[in-house]
C-alpha cells in the first residue's frame, strides 16, 4: 500500500473531549467564581444545611483596620481557608467570621499624621469628634481589606463580621473589663513599663519590637563615702575601701539622675584596684571584668594593679555618694547616700559586676526598690524630658518628637567628667526595643499605670483550674490546648511562667475606656480606692450597648450613672482606655459566647496565627479568658512562620524586596499564592519570590494537566458503563488500592494541619502514579477499545472515582481551579464544589497483598523503561512501541506475577518475552533493581494505523492496515470514517 493510500482512522480514535482550558487564566476568570459564590450563597447554604453537625469553629486572630494587606496576611487567611474548608468538608459544620481590630494606636496614629500634615493640633479637638474620626478611618479600611481577602478566595461570614468597634463589642468589652474590677485583680500601681515618649503611652510587650541601636555606654565611678559595722575580718576592720569607688556600667546614661542603689552580685568574685596616672584611684570591680574595664577606659597594662579581694560581708558594708553629689547647681538634689545592696540579677556577663540602680526605669531595678525600700523619682516627663524643675539637667529630651536622641545622655556624660566620675565611654551597637507602630526607642518609666494582678487569688467560683490568672493559664497550656507545632507549648509556657503584671491601661484617646471611678482622696491601697457597684455596672453597659463607648467621653455621663447611687462629686472618672490587646483578647466573648453562629461554651476549637502572636494574641486572650471564664478560649492553637524574600532576607520595603499578594493575583491568579501556601511549611519561615512563585505556577500546570486529562477521558461517561470494582483488571484495582491509602492520608493530613503532606500526597499520586505511569499505559485502552470494553469502562468507572476524590481532596487548597473543574463536568448553576463534602472511600478498595504485587511488578517496569530510553537516545527506536524486549527474572515469584498481568501493555511495548533464563552480559541492568535483565528486540510486523502497535497480524484483517483489536473496534464504527479494504 502506498503512503497515500494509507488509511486515516484519527476519526475512529476516542481521544478525550474537555472544554477545560489548557491555559487557566486565573487573573481574569478567578472573581468570575467569586461573583458566584456570592450568588449561591455557599457560606450561608453550608451552615443551613449543616445544621445538626459537629460545630468547628476557627476564631479569627483580627488584623488591623489601617492599611493594604501585605503577604502575610495573606499566608495567614489562606492557611486558615484550608482548615476552614477542609473541616467542613470532613463533616463540620465549620464556622469562620472574620474580625478587625479597630481601636488603638495603630489608627489614631494615622489620624495623628494626617492632623501634622494640616497643621492641627490633636489636643484642641474634641474627643469624641476625633474618636469617631477614627472610627470612619477604620470603617473605610475594613471596606478594603474585606475586598482584598475575599479576592483570595477566602470564605466566611464575610457580610457579618465582627468588629471590635462595634456597639456591641464595645459593651462586651467594657463588661470583662468590669469583671477585674470585681473580682479583685484590677489594681492600680506606679512602676517602670515600657514608655513611648513619641506617641506618650506606655505600651505592652506585644507591642513592642527589637531592633538594632547605637547606645552611649559609660563605665562611672560611684565613691565609698562609708562603712557601716560589720564583723572584722583578720580580726579588724579594714578601712582601705574609703575613698575608693564602685565602677558601673550603663547604655542608658540619662537614668543616672534617677539613682538610687548599686546593686552587686554575692556570688561573684570581687577585687579592689590601683590605678596610676590620669585616673588614679582605687576601684572595686568583678575580677573577671575588670580587664574589660581597663581595656574600655584605655590604660595600659602597667597602670593598674590589683590589691586585694573584696568579700561580699565587706560590699553589704558600703554607703555610696551619688556621683552628682555636690555638683554645681545641684541644689542638694543628688546629697542622699546610695546603699550597695546584693542582687541575685547580677551577672559577670558583661559591665562591670555592679549594676546601676534607677528603680523607676527598669524591672530589676523596680524589684530591688520593692525588697529594700529604695524611693521613686518622677524626673522623667511623659514626652520624655526631664521635669523643668530638675537642677543641671531640668528640660533637656532623651529622645525628641521625631524619634531622635535628645540632648540628655551627652548632658549626663558632660556632667560625670566634670565630676570626676566617668571612668570610660564609647558606643555600643545592640537589641533595643522600639515602639512597632512609630519605630521610635522606647524607654522605661515610672509612671501610674493600671495593671491585672496575675498572681493574686481570685474569689470568682472558677478556681477548677487554678485561683490565680498564672495557674490558670499555665494549666490551660498544659492540659486544656494542643499546640501545633508542639513547640509552641514551650515558648508560651516560659513567657507566662515568667510575665510581670498585665499594664491594662493606655494614654490614648481611640478606645474602650476603663469603665471604672475612683475615689478623690483615697489611696490606691485603700479599700475604698475603686468603686465597686454591679448597678454602675449595668448601667455603663447600657449606654455602651446603645450608643457605644463614646457615651463614657460625653459630657455628664459621670453623673448619669452615679447619680442616686454614690455622690458624683466624690469620684474621678478614669480616661485612659484599654490596651487593644484586651479589646482582642476579649473577643471570644463577643464572638463565640454572644453570636448565633458562635459556641454555647465560648471556646473555640482553633486560633491561628503567626509566631509572634505567643506574646501577642494568644497569651493576651489567654489571659483574659483566665481572669473572666477561668480558662483558655481555645483548645488548639496553631502557629506560622514569617514571610521572607528568596534568599531568606526579611521583607522591608527600604530593600525592594516585598512581595505583594495583589501583584501575585494581578499576575498569576490567587490559586498560585495559594498553592504556593500549600506547598510550603509553614510551621518555619516561608520564602517568596519570582523564581519560587515560576516553580510554584509550573506544580499548578502539571497537576492542572493531570486533572484536564482525566476531565476529556471521560467525556460521555454514564453509570450504565460503572463497573464494580470486583469485575476490574488488576491494574484498576491498584489504582483504587491507592484511592483507599490517599483517603486515609488526606484525612489524617487535613485532621492533623498538615496541608504540605495533604498536597505532596496529592500531587504525586497525580503525577506519578497517573499521569507518567497509570494514565500513560491506559491511554491505549481509553483511545483505541471499544465503548464498551470491559477495560475501557473499568478505566473509566476508576476515572471518575479519581475526578471526584481528586478535585474534592483538592478544594480546600485549590478553591478557584477545582470550581472550574467540577463545573466543567456538572455544569450546574446551582451547584458548587464546596457544597461537597469529601466522598467516602469503601474500605475494600484496599488490597495490600495486589499493593505488594504491583509494586514489584513497577520495579520490573523502571529497568524495562530505562533500557528502551537507552534505545531512544541512540536513535535505534522512536517510541517504545517499536520494542518487543526480553526481560529476565531471576525471582521465581516475580516472573509469575510478572506473567499473570500484561507486561506488554505496563510496558507500552508491542511485545514483550518474559524468561526465566539467565540474562546474558549485554543485557542492560539497573543497580538499584537487581535481578533483571532486559534484552532489547525490535518488534516484528508492521504497524496498526489505528492504536500504532507492531504487531505481525497488521494488514490481514477486513480493515486495511490495522491489528485484530482494532479491525473489531472499526467494525462498529464504519459509518463514521471511510476505509480501504484490505487487498
Amino acid at each position: 500500500m502506498s503512503a497515500d493510500q494509507t488509511p486515516d482512522y484519527r476519526d475512529t480514535v476516542f481521544l478525550p473531549e474537555t472544554d477545560f482550558p489548557m491555559r487557566a487564566g486565573l487573573p481574569q476568570r478567578e472573581p468570575e467564581w467569586l461573583a458566584r459564590w456570592e450568588r449561591l450563597g455557599v457560606y450561608d447554604r453550608l451552615r443551613s444545611e449543616g445544621q445538626g453537625r459537629k460545630p468547628f469553629v476557627l476564631h479569627d486572630g483580627p488584623p488591623y483596620a489601617n492599611g493594604h494587606l501585605h503577604i502575610g496576611h495573606a499566608l495567614n487567611k489562606v492557611l486558615k481557608d484550608f482548615i476552614v474548608r477542609s473541616q467542613q468538608m470532613m463533616g463540620r459544620d465549620s464556622r469562620y467570621v472574620p474580625g478587625w481590630d479597630c481601636h488603638g494606636l495603630p489608627i489614631e496614629w494615622k489620624i495623628e499624621e494626617e492632623y501634622r500634615k494640616q497643621g492641627r493640633d490633636k489636643d484642641a479637638v474634641d474627643i469624641v469628634e476625633f474618636r469617631q474620626e477614627c472610627r470612619r478611618f477604620a470603617e473605610g479600611w475594613v471596606d478594603i481589606q474585606r475586598e482584598e481577602f475575599k479576592r483570595l478566595g477566602i470564605t466566611g461570614k464575610w457580610d457579618d463580621p465582627y468588629l471590635t468597634m462595634d456597639y456591641h463589642a464595645e459593651a462586651v468589652i467594657a463588661g470583662e473589663f468590669m469583671k477585674l474590677l470585681m473580682n479583685g485583680s484590677l489594681y492600680q500601681g506606679s512602676k517602670p513599663v515600657m514608655w513611648s515618649p513619641v506617641e506618650q503611652t506606655a505600651l505592652a510587650e506585644a507591642e513592642v519590637e527589637y531592633h538594632d541601636h547605637t547606645s552611649h555606654q559609660v563605665w562611672v565611678a560611684f565613691p565609698v563615702a562609708s562603712q557601716r559595722d560589720f564583723a572584722a575580718l583578720d580580726g579588724c576592720m579594714r578601712t582601705d575601701l574609703l575613698g575608693a569607688s564602685v565602677v558601673i556600667w550603663t547604655t542608658t546614661p540619662w537614668t543616672i539622675p534617677q539613682n538610687r542603689a548599686v546593686a552587686f552580685g554575692p556570688d561573684i568574685a570581687y577585687g579592689l584596684y590601683q590605678v596610676t596616672g590620669d585616673k588614679a584611684g582605687t576601684y572595686l570591680l568583678a575580677d573577671r571584668l575588670a580587664p574589660e574595664v581597663f581595656a574600655a577606659a584605655k590604660l595600659e597594662a602597667d597602670a593598674w594593679q590589683r590589691l586585694r579581694d573584696v568579700s561580699s560581708e565587706e560590699l553589704a558594708s558600703l554607703v555610696l555618694a551619688h556621683p552628682y553629689r555636690g555638683i554645681e547647681g545641684g541644689a542638694g538634689e543628688w546629697d542622699y547616700d546610695v546603699p550597695l545592696l546584693p542582687g541575685d540579677h547580677v551577672t559577670e556577663d558583661a559591665g562591670t559586676g555592679f549594676v546601676h540602680t534607677a528603680p523607676s526605669h527598669g524591672e530589676d531595678d523596680y524589684q530591688m526598690g520593692l525588697k529594700y525600700g529604695l524611693p521613686m523619682t518622677y524626673n522623667v516627663l511623659p514626652d520624655g524630658s526631664y521635669r523643668a524643675d530638675l537642677p543641671v539637667f531640668g528640660g533637656q529630651a532623651i529622645l525628641t518628637p521625631d524619634g531622635k536622641e535628645g540632648p540628655a545622655n551627652v548632658g549626663n556624660i558632660k556632667a560625670l567628667a566634670g565630676q570626676g566620675a566617668l571612668l570610660a565611654k564609647g558606643k555600643l551597637k545592640h537589641s533595643y526595643p522600639h515602639s512597632w507602630r512609630s519605630k521610635a526607642p522606647l524607654i522605661y518609666r515610672n509612671t501610674p499605670q493600671w495593671f491585672a494582678a496575675i498572681d493574686k487569688p481570685l474569689a470568682d467560683g472558677m478556681g477548677e483550674h487554678g485561683d490565680t490568672i498564672r495557674a490558670r493559664a499555665l494549666t490551660s497550656i498544659d492540659q486544656l490546648v494542643q499546640w501545633t507545632p508542639q513547640t509552641g507549648r514551650n515558648r508560651i509556657f516560659s513567657m507566662v511562667e515568667n510575665r510581670p503584671d498585665w499594664v491594662l491601661s493606655r494614654q490614648r484617646a481611640w478606645g474602650v475606656p476603663l469603665t471604672c471611678f475612683t475615689k478623690r482622696g483615697a489611696n490606691p491601697d485603700d479599700a475604698d480606692f475603686l468603686l465597686r457597684n454591679e448597678t454602675v455596672n449595668a448601667r455603663i453597659l447600657e449606654s455602651f450597648e446603645k450608643d457605644g463607648a463614646d457615651a463614657w467621653y460625653r459630657s455628664g455621663f459621670k453623673e448619669q450613672v452615679l447619680s442616686g447611687i454614690v455622690n458624683p462629686d466624690d469620684y474621678d472618672q478614669v480616661t485612659d482606655v484599654l490596651d487593644v490587646w484586651f479589646d482582642s483578647g476579649s473577643t471570644h466573648a463577643f464572638v463565640l459566647r454572644d453570636r448565633a453562629d458562635g459556641v454555647p461554651d465560648g471556646i473555640a476549637d482553633l486560633y491561628l496565627e503567626g509566631t509572634d502572636q505567643h506574646r501577642g494574641w494568644f497569651q493576651s486572650s489567654l489571659l483574659q479568658a483566665c481572669a473572666t471564664k477561668g480558662r483558655a478560649p481555645y483548645r488548639g492553637v496553631l502557629t506560622h512562620g514569617f514571610t521572607l524574600d528568596e534568599k531568606g532576607m526579611k521583607m522591608s520595603k527600604s530593600l525592594g524586596n516585598t512581595v505583594a499578594p495583589q501583584e501575585v493575583i494581578e499576575q498569576y491568579g490567587a490559586d498560585i499564592l495559594r498553592l504556593w501556601v500549600a506547598q510550603s511549611d509553614y510551621t518555619a519561615d516561608l520564602r517568596i519570590g519570582k523564581e519560587i512563585l515560576k516553580g510554584t505556577a509550573d506544580a499548578y500546570r502539571r497537576l492542572r494537566n493531570t486533572m484536564r486529562f482525566m476531565l476529556g477521558a471521560l467525556a460521555g461517561f454514564s453509570e450504565a458503563e460503572r463497573v464494580e470494582a470486583a469485575q476490574m483488571p488488576e491494574l484498576e484495582r491498584w489504582v483504587l488500592h491507592r484511592l483507599a491509602e490517599l483517603d486515609v492520608r488526606v484525612r489524617e493530613g487535613y485532621t492533623a494541619y498538615d496541608f504540605q503532606g495533604v498536597f505532596q500526597a496529592l500531587f504525586n499520586f497525580a503525577t506519578v502514579d497517573l499521569s507518567a505511569f497509570w494514565f500513560d499505559i491506559r491511554k491505549d485502552a481509553l483511545y483505541c477499545d471499544a465503548p464498551d470494553s470491559p477495560r475501557r469502562r473499568a478505566v473509566r468507572t476508576v476515572m471518575d472515582a479519581l475526578f471526584h476524590r481528586l478535585t474534592l481532596w483538592l478544594a480546600p487548597m485549590l478553591s478557584f481551579t477545582t470550581e472550574d473543574i467540577w463545573l466543567s463536568r456538572f455544569p450546574s448553576e446551582g451547584d458548587s464544589v464546596h457544597l461537597h463534602d469529601f466522598p467516602e472511600t469503601p474500605a475494600a478498595w484496599r488490597d495490600e497483598a495486589l499493593a505488594a504485587k504491583w509494586e514489584a511488578i513497577r520495579r520490573a517496569r523502571r529497568v524495562v523503561t530505562a533500557a528502551l530510553e537507552v534505545k531512544r537516545a541512540d536513535k535505534t527506536i522512536g517510541a517504545s512501541l517499536e520494542a518487543a524486549p526480553v526481560v529476565h527474572v531471576e525471582d521465581a515469584a516475580l516472573l509469575k506475577s510478572l506473567r499473570s498481568v500484561d507486561f506488554m501493555d505496563v510496558c507500552i511495548t508491542s511485545a514483550i518475552v518474559l524468561t526465566a533464563d539467565p540474562a546474558p552480559a549485554e543485557a542492560f541492568r539497573l543497580p538499584e533493581v537487581p535481578g533483571i535483565g532486559v534484552v532489547f528486540e525490535e518488534a516484528e510486523g508492521e504497524k496498526c494505523q489505528r492504536c500504532w502497535k507492531i504487531l505481525p497480524d497488521v494488514g490481514h484483517h477486513d480493515h486495511a492496515a490495522t491489528c485484530a483489536r482494532c479491525d473489531e473496534v472499526l467494525d462498529g464504527v464504519e459509518d463514521k470514517v471511510e476505509v480501504p479494504a484490505a487487498g
